[in-house]
């Protein structure tokens, strides 16, 4: 439990508090908010120690935080940009532009999807599967905010905004 001292008290605490809405026996079911919590104080992704951290504070094998971490899109195991930029490529997206526009971000901002800004203020995640705004399409996620309808446009307008 060498790692604990990666979460600041304020997340060891969250991470508890997230733990003891579930029966006894079941902190696992408290993974994802804790694993969002570390992200979210680690600049945007999780490294094996901080996970290793996670897992301590829950009394899991660090294998089960792993599994997690590295199933959903929503967390980061490298270092990436402070902003999160994910463009839906899914069917209704892109019969609606979603290939265009993330084309039209990545040549905007110079990086490729999966990249990140050399300033490292932005993040272009890598082809996002579904962000379940279909009605919205195209439509992007910026730092868990929903953004539908995008055009090219509004687009350059979001990311230009972004410090």
């Amino acid at each position: 439990m060498a790692g604990k001292t990666l979460l600041p008290g304020r997340a060891r605490s969250a991470i508890q508090e997230s733990a003891a809405r579930f029966p006894a026996g079941r902190q696992r079911s408290a993974v994802l908010d804790a694993l969002r919590l570390a992200q979210e104080e680690n600049g945007g992704w999780l490294s094996v120690p901080l996970m290793d951290a996670v897992a301590g504070e829950l009394k899991l094998p660090p294998i089960q935080v792993y599994e997690v971490a590295t199933f959903y899109s929503m967390f980061e195991v490298r270092p990436v940009g402070r902003h999160c930029v994910s463009v839906c490529t899914n069917i209704s997206c892109w019969l609606r532009g979603g290939g265009e526009l993330l084309a039209h971000l990545e040549n905007r901002l110079g990086i490729g999807a999966g990249e990140s800004t050399a300033d490292g203020r932005i993040y272009l995640k890598k082809e996002e599967e579904c962000l379940a705004a279909c009605t919205g399409a195209p439509m992007m996620m910026v730092d868990h905010r929903y953004y539908e309808h995008v055009s090219a446009e509004d687009a350059d307008r979001i990311v230009g905004e972004l410090k």
